[in-house]
């Protein structure tokens, strides 16, 4: 009787009333003690509700119920697809839709949906590959930040594919507690390209330029990455890590050449056993005698340029010499660089020339890196904490350049 009294007085009351009433509906279905009849009523009440021409009233059930667990199903379920503005607090915090549910209404909804369930307290795999195939950018950048959202390496990468060239996405996924190394190697692509696209329409550098920097410097991330992934997951990791560049296209000589220069052979032997197909203790075999002919056959059949081959050996000679980088830093050795291009340059007649000039283009790379490395060292503090006085008398220096001249 309470709530057939409730109706007729729905039907004349204004829409804040309405909505008003429909919330202390809900909370009474919610919290009071009805008998089974009271309760069946107040279901067809709230359900009748749901074809108010006011969305303050359906927001008002949306609101009561968004977090009940013990909600009618096909209420919640009604609300989940109306207006996003009124499905939003159920999308984002009901716990009765189902997996398939959200994963509909990802497919339907707009920017503000797709958002709310992306930042559901927890969202499952199969919702977070959905959202990450169909959803918006802003759904994608909240499902990225949502440490609750279960991401799958392959959603990460389809973002990145989807995505990469927007900066906000990119620093989203960067700031997950766990990011695969291929996903990390994506955005370090996807990042590049947005540069060179950028200086490129600036008119910055020419469009050559431009490519050969962004190359060196995935390259150089690369190596950073494949150094960290050593110590983390071991050689399996790598093996990974190089079956994924080789599939996008960077497993290059000029990479694989850089790792050897960083004092990293991980990469470089990780590389033979995934262009050859020959077994990983037979590649460490070939390596331990690297001025052998099984070696050179082994470069061979791996695709590497032969002219390269010299370099390659060299790198070797130097790095049995200096030692494996241990503590995972991978920039460039200039002293195993300058050792390889003197090789380098006793065997050149002119057919080595490129690579001269790579080798020179890592040589400047690790002399300046050495140079940052060292600058900090030629100061020392002084009594104000603020202030460095060189350790260069500067002003002999000036008068000695002054007599000079």
């Amino acid at each position: 009787m309470i709530v057939r009294n409730f109706l007729q007085w729905a039907q004349t009351a204004s829409a804040a009333q309405r909505a008003e009433g429909a919330g202390a509906l809900a909370r009474a279905y919610l919290y009071s003690q009805m008998d089974e009849r009271e309760r069946r009523d107040a279901e067809i009440a709230l359900m009748s509700f749901l074809d108010d021409p006011s969305p303050l009233v359906r927001r008002a059930l949306a609101e009561s119920f968004a977090s009940a667990a013990d909600a009618p199903h096909s209420l919640v379920s009604a609300l989940a697809n109306d207006q996003s503005a009124i499905a939003a607090p159920v999308l984002s915090r009901s716990p009765l839709l189902m997996d398939a549910e959200l994963i509909d209404c990802a497919a339907i909804g707009d920017a503000f949906a797709q958002s709310a369930i992306a930042l559901r307290a927890r969202v499952p795999v199969a919702v977070s590959a959905a959202l990450a195939e169909v959803g918006v950018r802003e759904a994608a950048i909240s499902l990225a930040v949502n440490p609750g959202a279960e991401l799958a390496e392959f959603s990460m990468r389809r973002m990145v594919e989807r995505f990469g060239d927007d900066g906000e996405m990119r620093e989203a996924l960067l700031s997950r507690p766990w990011l695969p190394a291929t996903v990390r190697s994506e955005l370090v692509a996807a990042a590049a390209a947005s540069l060179t696209a950028f200086v490129v329409d600036c008119s910055w550098l020419s469009a050559e330029r431009a490519e050969r920097l962004s190359r060196e410097a995935r390259d150089k991330a690369n190596v950073m990455i494949v150094a960290d992934v050593a110590i983390q997951d071991g050689r399996a990791g790598v093996r990974e890590l190089v079956a994924y560049l080789r599939e996008s296209g960077q497993l290059t000589p000029s990479l694989v050449l850089r790792a050897l220069l960083s004092r990293n052979r991980d990469l470089f032997e990780a590389a033979l056993v995934e262009l050859t197909g020959v077994r990983e203790d037979r590649v460490s075999g070939q390596l331990r005698d690297f001025r052998g002919a099984g070696f050179s056959a082994l470069y061979a059949k791996a695709g590497l340029p032969m002219k390269l081959l010299p370099a390659f050996r060299a790198a070797l000679e130097a790095q049995r010499e200096f030692g494996a980088v241990e503590d995972g830093d991978a920039r460039l050795s200039l002293v195993m660089v300058e050792r390889v291009l003197t090789a380098c340059e006793e065997l050149n007649g002119g057919e080595l020339d490129r690579l001269m000039a790579l080798l020179r283009r890592f040589e400047m790379e690790a002399a300046l890196e050495q140079a940052r490395a060292a600058a900090p060292l030629l100061f020392e503090s002084n009594a104000e904490p603020d202030m460095k006085t060189p350790l260069i008398d500067m002003e002999a220096l000036e008068a000695a350049m002054a007599e000079a001249a």
